[in-house]
């Protein structure tokens, strides 16, 4: 019985460990940035609902992987061989009935907190069919576009789960968020440049690589002004703000081998979480 027991115990973390490696490369990008802003950004966070809200934006970052992951397991097999399909952890089948089975298992889940989180979670199951299906990805304008969104629709459902009201500053945090991952999200694409080529994807990267890096040079360290001011920094604070935004658009440009593109991207990703910090620093320290 004992053996059984730990036998079944060991499958079921291989299977949990298989559902998370679908969506390792995003929860750096999308998991905990989203979380944070969610309460960063909330008039009147209820921090008894992290739970909630991880496993909600998990759910449905698990579900649009699977799609995304299934169109060209062989690209993964290049770049992220870790993943579940090239590593041999799930058959394709396999992969496509836990996709369909997590579209209901979202949507009651999305219920249970309200019409709004259901809505936010049928429209990100379009967005995902669009980009996955309906070559959404194809292209860096509607790629980056339907990302956007989708990263808005995620902020907007996760504030419906936790609860909180809908104010001015939450939306000056989500419009200001968008925008900026809006023209900096192709600092992702560096690390997948190789893969993308050889899938044929016409991302800026691929298409204008040195307009591209210079963009990055410029853009983040001009963001990161722009938001301290926004949401009235400190002195000190927006000095070590502005200066780590300078070091990650200069790293763009300078490095421009795979492993400092990843490294590159890691960077990237902090500074994206901090700039979700930012509306929560404005209602902590300017909120009256």
């Amino acid at each position: 019985m004992l053996s059984q027991a730990l036998e079944s115990g060991r499958r079921i973390s291989r299977h949990i460990m298989t559902l998370f490696l679908f969506t390792k490369s995003d929860v750096l990008t999308v998991l905990i940035p989203i979380t944070l802003s969610t309460f960063a950004a909330a008039s009147h966070p209820d921090v008894t609902r992290v739970p909630d809200i991880v496993i909600w934006i998990w759910l449905h970052l698990l579900k649009h992987d699977i799609c995304n992951q299934m169109q060209d397991p062989e690209e993964d097999r290049k770049n992220k061989p870790y993943r579940p399909l090239p590593a041999g952890l799930i058959t394709a089948q396999n992969a496509a009935d836990v996709r369909w089975l997590l579209v209901p298992v979202c949507l009651i889940f999305s219920a249970m907190y309200g019409i709004k989180a259901l809505a936010c979670s049928a429209f990100l199951e379009a967005l995902s069919i669009w980009y996955n299906e309906f070559g959404g990805d194809e292209t860096g304008l509607s790629k980056n576009l339907l990302t956007t969104i989708a990263y808005a629709t995620l902020e907007l459902g996760a504030t419906a789960v936790i609860g909180s009201s809908i104010d001015s500053i939450w939306v000056h945090a989500v419009a200001f968020s968008s925008v900026v991952f809006a023209t900096t999200i192709h600092a992702q694409d560096f690390k997948d440049e190789e893969g993308d080529r050889l899938a044929g994807r016409r991302t800026l990267v691929t298409l204008f690589p040195d307009f591209a890096r210079t963009s990055m040079m410029i853009g983040i360290p001009l963001w990161s002004l722009c938001l301290s001011r926004l949401w009235k920094v400190d002195l000190v604070s927006s000095i070590a703000f502005i200066a780590y935004g300078t070091i990650i658009g200069a790293r763009f440009m300078v490095y421009r081998t795979a492993g400092a593109h990843k490294q590159s991207c890691k960077l990237y990703s902090l500074w994206y979480t901090l700039v979700h910090l930012l509306p929560g620093y404005w209602r902590f320290f300017n909120s009256t």
